[in-house]
């Protein structure tokens, strides 16, 4: 397979979405976190900082989907950047580690996908308790 300039310049829009997407969802968590905060100052409860508890974790996985997410898109550019030189095997090489990168972020994504899924199970099992 022969790799052009094309090939990585067709994730460039992905990655961007990619890491559009994982900034807002940043910024959702964020401003729930300062919301539960300013609740947990007013009227301490455990359950409120279990669930600051696990915010934190979500936002450190998120952090890492960025780190990787900007990672791949690095290596696309500097792909490009390798193809245009004439330096395609270094390309090759490069596009395939950015890649790699992306998937990592991916895979990422998904387990901050399932840690949110089992707060919000364990929120509704609280509720189904109360009942």
């Amino acid at each position: 397979m022969e790799l052009t300039l094309t090939t990585p310049a067709l994730l460039f829009p992905a990655i961007s979405l990619l890491l559009l997407a994982y900034t807002n969802r940043f910024l959702a968590l964020a401003a729930l976190m300062r919301e539960l905060y300013a609740r947990y100052k007013t009227a301490p409860d455990p359950k409120i900082k279990g669930q600051l508890a696990n915010l934190r974790y979500r936002i450190v996985i998120i952090r890492n989907m960025q780190v990787f997410g900007v990672a791949s898109f690095f290596g696309c550019v500097l792909c490009m950047f390798l193809l245009f030189a004439g330096q395609s095997l270094a390309g090759t090489w490069t596009f395939g580690g950015s890649l790699i990168l992306l998937l990592i972020s991916l895979g990422l994504s998904l387990r901050e996908i399932q840690v949110s899924i089992d707060a919000l199970s364990l929120q509704i099992q609280d509720l189904d308790e109360t009942v």
